[in-house]
């Protein structure tokens, strides 16, 4: 699609904008660390008016689903997001917005945070003084906080830049991404609610699991800045919330294991699940792994959607000017 910059920025004016699905946690990076994927996208059509309130006017797309995503602001990811963009920043006009959802909901693909992503970089075209994306990102947190009762970057945080961002409260840090690093991505026909997702995450884990953990990640990190295939599959193990959340997804120990055997690096849940991604050393590798996990996730009785993308995947942006 192109990426128009509308000429009304500061007037009155309607924009729309994008953000694409994305791949939190990246297994060994928890709350931390993520990276978005060309494929399924959210679009948000913002349209500035005279009351400094948001409004939304609609929500539509083949992933809205009926009556699942509320239309009242307070509970609604983006509603919430315009709204702490209009207090924050003590705006004296305000934002009616519709939506149109390309995400899944409850697929572990970050489709909450992509609608208020996509919201932000539309609402924020229409300023006289358009914000950075860093300044844009505690809007986001406080619109995805609505979604998972918590505060953690790792999804809005590779939408507003793209590619593999590591994520803090404060801050977001573009990683060095190879240009052969390839993903799939593989959504099966489930929905998992990302609060149950966190309940089986409560109990204590043992000192040897996180020192464990923070080897894996020191090792995944390492690699990504390097390019080094090997330090990176050394790295990519989940052993903190993959284990507890496993269970959830029927299917999933089979479609990594499917990964695997097609030389996959790494293999964990996408977000919190119950989609699947894998990294591969490349493009060719990526497209021959996708219908083999596929097939896993049929053969424990579920339909499943599979993309492949680079893992520096696009950023959220502007489309058309309306």
């Amino acid at each position: 699609m192109p990426v128009i910059r509308p000429s009304n920025c500061g007037k009155p004016g309607s924009v729309r904008a994008f953000a694409p699905a994305g791949v939190g946690n990246i297994g060994v990076g928890f709350d931390l660390l993520g990276h978005s994927f060309d494929g399924p996208r959210d679009v948000a059509s913002v349209r500035r008016i005279e009351q400094p309130v948001v409004r939304i006017a609609a929500i539509t797309g083949e992933a809205a689903g009926k009556d699942s995503i509320p239309l009242l602001t307070e509970r609604n990811t983006a509603g919430g997001a315009l709204a702490s963009f209009v207090d924050g920043l003590g705006l004296d006009f305000g934002f009616e917005l519709a939506l149109e959802k390309g995400i899944p909901v409850g697929a572990g693909l970050g489709g909450s945070a992509a609608s208020c992503v996509a919201a932000l970089v539309a609402a924020n075209a229409l300023l006289d003084n358009p914000l950075s994306r860093e300044a844009l990102y505690p809007f986001a947190i406080d619109g995805e906080a609505i979604s998972s009762h918590s505060r953690q970057g790792d999804n809005v945080a590779p939408m507003l830049l793209g590619g593999v961002v590591l994520a803090t409260a404060e801050r977001m840090i573009t990683l060095e991404v190879p240009d052969w690093l390839h993903c799939v991505v593989v959504h099966p026909d489930q929905v998992l609610e990302t609060r149950l997702a966190r309940e089986v995450l409560g109990a204590p884990y043992p000192l040897a699991t996180v020192v464990r953990h923070g080897a894996h990640l020191a090792l995944f990190l390492i690699g990504l800045q390097r390019g080094d295939p090997q330090l990176i599959r050394e790295g990519l193990h989940d052993v903190l919330a993959e284990p507890r959340r496993a269970p959830l997804v029927p299917g999933f120990a089979q479609a990594k294991a499917a990964a695997l055997d097609h030389g996959a690096l790494g293999s964990s849940l996408s977000g919190a699940g119950p989609s699947v991604f894998a990294w591969f050393a490349s493009k060719a590798e990526a497209e021959a792994a996708a219908p083999a996990m596929r097939a896993a996730f049929a053969a424990a009785g579920f339909d499943s959607r599979a993309f492949v993308s680079p893992v520096a995947g696009p950023r959220a942006d502007l489309l058309e000017s309306l």
